[in-house]
């Protein structure tokens, strides 16, 4: 056994037996990770995963530094605090922090803070460090073929070559003292999305790994799924990202997603077998107690689907001023407690904010994500069915195959009685009655459904086994083509300007993949005509950005060729991991030809 692999176990049994004892001294009921999933809910409580008591002093210096630096501080980003490493152990830390000059607010002069910062504190970021790419060449052979311009194959060149910018590993100073850090330990080295998002993520990583495809990194692409694999073996399901304060989340499961595309290139039957396990460990995550609902449709069928649920009842501690300031205009402990899971939930969602989750779209404190039934999450979840009864089968699995292949066929007919909408053309997101409840069942009603208009509706389109319907198809892209979400410059989130940034007039990079890729795989010509332009709009938004700005952005405003999004609760990022994927697979799927220009139109 390697050096490093002694070194990452022995990190992993002292991170869990300090999770041990933080779960001992707790004085909140709880229960441990793998089993807070499986636990019905109860009232308006819920499991509750706990956190570290750094994370929780590291919320204490979040908020002192709100309070001392203000919000005038343009850059305040409080996940910045959380990401802070310790110089010396905690509770020695503590005790110089508390020894501070503070004011009546609880301000400490700037200078004094800045210096306690610099003298006890790694920098945020620090405990990641530069890894060069073991299958990174500057030009692979067989590079996106189709891509004949020679300015767009130059861009995309340069796109490929993010990857190094992006490839980090964990420090052996993690792997030493797991207790300094809130970075998790990973084995292996991973891609991360960029700027303040200094840790790998979960869902962003299937758009990474097909990007990393098309760059022909097949080593650099199976290493993120070992690293997610890694997380599922510790804690039972895939964390949102790998901090100590993400433990109680996860995030939309693509981690079948990313062994199938992985598989489909390399052939690699050893990761599938490795794989496997862990695949089938998540899907009870996401598929028993607080997680599953079931809906008894008007012929008395029951049908079992999937919500977010996070496990967490308190501010996100990587957003904890802000969440705080929300809750401010919420009058009980117990109404604040539902928010700040409504918040974490929408965290899982990976659609931190929308419209979406809101009972009332013009307040923000009416998130309600726990009690909608999503479209887009049990698309992932009946896309782990598929793909778990492919890979099973790979291995010679049968009587696993076929039994996924039986719950993947039984989802199918809950999209038809539960989501679908045949005036609209749309799957449309499902309001359950209290998603404070876990009752046996609910009863199917048409006026639960949440007509607005959302990309998530045509996510749907990404299932083989929903988007070989030939008819169907048709019917779901003439309602898109109509729906107001086709923009100048690629698919908006939703049609509601409302300020948050998974609505109008941004576009993300992995609602265009899904609804392009459905459409092409459908076979359909018209399909593929419609998939095309909307990929040459967005791959000219990205080129347009890019050669402004010098980088890729993690959202782009629809609505403008060339202009990066914005709204939310951070400033606008770049770097950007599943931009790059997917600018990358889009060309790889359709190429640029010579005489097509990549310029604004």
């Amino acid at each position: 056994m390697s050096n490093f692999q002694h070194q990452f176990l022995n990190a992993n049994r002292a991170l869990f037996l300090f999770s041990v004892t933080v779960l001992l001294l707790s004085t909140t009921t709880t229960m441990t990770v793998t089993r807070a999933s499986q636990q019905p809910c109860n009232g308006g409580g819920g499991p509750v995963v706990p956190t570290t008591p750094l994370v929780t002093f590291l919320e204490r210096v979040q908020e002192t530094a709100l309070d001392t630096f203000g919000e005038s501080e343009k850059n305040f980003d409080p996940k910045l605090y959380v990401d802070f490493s310790l110089k010396s152990n905690l509770s020695t830390t503590v005790v110089a922090f508390d020894k501070l000059p503070r004011s009546e607010n609880g301000s400490v002069p700037a200078p004094d803070l800045q210096e306690f910062i610099e003298k006890w504190f790694g920098g945020a970021g620090d405990d990641l460090v530069y890894a060069e790419p073991v299958d990174f060449v500057p030009e692979p052979e067989g590079f996106l073929p189709k891509v004949v311009n020679p300015e767009v194959r130059a861009w995309a060149l340069e796109v490929h070559s993010l990857w190094k910018n992006l490839t980090r590993k964990v420090s052996g100073s993690v792997l030493d003292r797991p207790d300094f850090h809130t970075l998790l330990p990973l084995p292996e080295p991973v891609v991360v999305p960029g700027s303040r998002f200094r840790e790998v993520y979960y869902w962003d990583s299937y758009w990474v790994i097909r990007g990393l495809l098309a760059s022909k990194m097949h080593e650099t692409a199976k290493s993120i799924v070992i690293n997610l694999i890694s997380l599922v073996e510790t804690y039972g399901y895939v964390l949102n990202g790998a901090r100590a304060y993400y433990t109680n989340r996860s995030q939309p499961p693509l981690l079948s997603a990313m062994v199938h595309a992985i598989y489909n290139r390399t052939g690699d039957m050893e990761l599938v077998k490795k794989a496997l396990p862990a695949l089938l460990k998540e899907y009870q995550f996401w598929n028993s107690g607080i997680h599953k609902v079931t809906i008894e449709d008007g012929e008395a069928n029951n049908h079992i689907l999937s919500r977010y649920y996070a496990m967490w009842n308190k501010p996100r501690p990587e957003s904890s001023t802000i969440d705080k300031a929300h809750a401010s205009k919420l009058s009980s402990d117990s109404e604040k407690e539902q928010l700040y899971r409504e918040l974490a939930s929408s965290a899982e969602s990976g659609w931190d904010f929308s419209t979406r989750w809101m009972r009332n779209i013009s307040d923000f404190t009416t998130l309600s994500t726990t009690s909608i039934l999503p479209v887009d999450l049990n698309v992932f979840v009946l896309r782990m069915e598929l793909d778990i009864a492919f890979l099973a089968k790979v291995v010679g699995d049968n009587a696993t195959s076929e039994r996924f292949l039986v719950a993947s066929t039984a989802r199918k007919q809950a999209f038809n009685s539960v989501f679908w909408n045949e005036e609209k053309g749309q799957w449309l997101d499902y309001w359950i009655n209290n998603g404070t409840t876990c009752e046996e069942s609910h009863t199917w009603q048409a006026r639960n459904q949440n007509h607005n208009v959302y990309a998530s509706n045509y996510a749907p389109l990404w299932i083989d086994l929903l988007n070989s319907d030939t008819s169907l198809v048709e019917k779901v892209r003439q309602s898109l083509q109509s729906s107001g979400l086709v923009c100048a410059a690629g698919i908006a989130t939703s049609t509601i300007n409302s300020g948050e940034q998974w609505d109008f007039p941004n576009g993300w990079a992995p609602l265009q993949h899904m609804i392009v890729e459905g459409l092409v795989r459908s076979g359909s010509q018209e399909a593929r005509s419609m998939a095309q332009d909307i990929a040459v709009r967005w791959i000219r938004t990205n080129y347009a950005a890019y050669k402004e700005t010098g980088e890729m952005h993690e959202k782009y405003d629809v609505e403008k060729c060339g202009s990066s999004g914005g709204g939310g609760e951070y400033k606008p990022q770049s770097g950007f991991g599943w931009s790059n994927g997917v600018v990358l697979a889009f060309l790889e799927e359709f190429g640029w030809p010579q005489d097509l220009k990549i310029d604004c139109q």
